[in-house]
């Protein structure tokens, strides 16, 4: 395994006998999700993904990676939510959250039409202004506002710089295989496109052409993170006491169940804090529904302990942790001794800053669970590609059997249309006019 559950911290607050008993529970909903029994089961395509896709279209991401790799200082990933997420938290988490100012050999990324903020979007121009770019936009349906947005934008910038013909080459759309606004401009004016599966909803694909390619084009070796998936999707198909992606689902609803409302998912390392977010959709948007589901939030350590550490320690006790604890960091450093000792450090002469990070990690759960929030740890072998492949795999199974013992469907999110609505309302959309008189009147206008 490359992700492996480490249960030494929770003995005070969760006993053999609750697992047990959870465990028929936890069973049934595993084979609710291996039989495609349950609600959203049109959306699986996800389960079997790292061993049947799409192979010709795969060599075709890696083909098309390499072109924005040769005539490209610059690749805008254009989407929101599941359509960015996964593929920055891949390149931050395997590469760096410091990408774009490294010296390397692949194209700087930047991400827009995942917000509506012109201050932002201006800024990225700026960016982009005299330089070659490819765009990548990612959208099922074309016209979700925040996207569709700025293609609008750049998908100008590149005509104006390249004309017509020239910006063709450099607009890649993923996107429906066969219906919706972008496949239909794409299929008119010959953009090249990948197919977002009818079947894989958006926060569960990061491992189709919508995270590959930007993944790919940061020179990631995707065929790694695939088996690395793969892997995970043959040895998370374990009975309950040889999974621990089983016994994970397990622990957050027991922890649930005893009142705990908020999971924070912890790291020790600033890489991991785009992983955080994607997470964070995974199991907001899967798990709030009905008036339940565990509320995801996230910490960097050390860094919050000096911010939320406060709260976490001594605060309401409705969280539990759970620490991706990653063994082997990608680099590290040697602390050398300094003759005068102003700072009172010389102790931590001849360690490397991997040990300092693993002490503070070890004094952190043991303050923690003494002031009594629950820890779970998960370890994590390294942030190379298999890894990657293996987590993303570990948590969306562990999400999708969550969330059938929930009692709901993981797989769809009816919520997020009611802003939206609002705002197209509040914007003048034709055919909200009487929405929009309603509105104003609760706003006062």
């Amino acid at each position: 395994m490359s992700l492996r559950l480490n249960t030494k911290y929770l003995s005070s607050f969760v006993s053999e006998k609750e697992m047990q008993q959870i465990k028929p529970q936890t069973e049934l909903a595993a084979k609710i999700l291996a039989d495609r029994s349950g609600a959203g089961n049109d959306f699986l395509g996800w389960v079997d993904l790292p061993v049947d896709y799409d192979k010709d279209e795969f060599a075709c991401i890696k083909a098309a990676a390499e072109r924005i790799k040769k005539d490209s200082e610059v690749l805008i990933v254009i989407g929101i939510g599941g359509s960015y997420l996964g593929a920055r938290a891949a390149i931050e988490l395997m590469r760096s959250p410091l990408y774009n100012n490294l010296k390397k050999d692949t194209p700087e990324i930047y991400y827009v039409g995942n917000s509506i903020s012109p201050a932002y979007l201006n800024e990225v121009i700026s960016l982009v202004e005299g330089r070659d770019f490819s765009v990548n936009v990612i959208s099922k349906s074309g016209t979700t506002t925040e996207p569709a947005l700025a293609f609008r934008i750049f998908r100008s910038m590149l005509e104006k710089k390249y004309g017509k013909e020239g910006a063709k080459s450099r607009i890649y759309a993923t996107t429906d295989k066969a219906r919706g606004t972008l496949k239909e401009l794409s299929d008119k004016e010959g953009y090249e496109t990948f197919v977002i599966p009818d079947d894989v909803g958006g926060r569960f694909s990061v491992l189709t052409a919508v995270g590959l390619l930007p993944i790919a084009v940061a020179g990631c070796d995707i065929d790694k993170v695939m088996a690395g998936a793969a892997k995970a999707r043959e040895e998370l198909s374990a009975g309950f006491d040889d999974n621990d992606c089983y016994k994970y689902a397990a622990l957050r609803n027991i922890l649930y169940r005893k009142g705990k409302s908020t999971e924070i998912l912890v790291s020790y390392d600033p890489s991991f804090a785009m992983m955080a977010e994607w997470f964070k959709q995974l199991y907001g948007e899967s798990e709030g529904k009905d008036k339940k589901g565990l509320f995801p939030a996230s910490c960097i350590f050390s860094t919050d302990l000096h911010s939320m550490g406060q709260y976490i320690q001594d605060g309401s006790r409705l969280m539990f942790e759970t620490v991706v604890d990653i063994k082997k960091p990608k680099s590290d450093l040697f602390l050398e001794d300094d003759a005068a000792n102003l700072d009172g450090l010389n102790f931590l002469t001849g360690q490397n800053m991997s040990v300092v990070n693993r002490r503070a990690f070890e004094g952190t759960v043991l303050a923690h669970t003494e002031g009594g929030v629950p820890n779970i740890v998960l370890e994590l072998d390294d942030t190379a590609e298999e890894s990657f492949g293996y987590m993303v795999y570990f948590f969306e199974k562990a999400c999708a059997v969550s969330g059938y013992m929930l009692g709901i469907n993981p797989f769809d999110q009816p919520g997020v249309e009611s802003y939206k609505k609002n705002m197209f309302a509040l914007l003048g959309k034709p055919g909200y006019e009487d929405q929009k008189a309603a509105l104003e009147a609760k706003l006062g206008r």
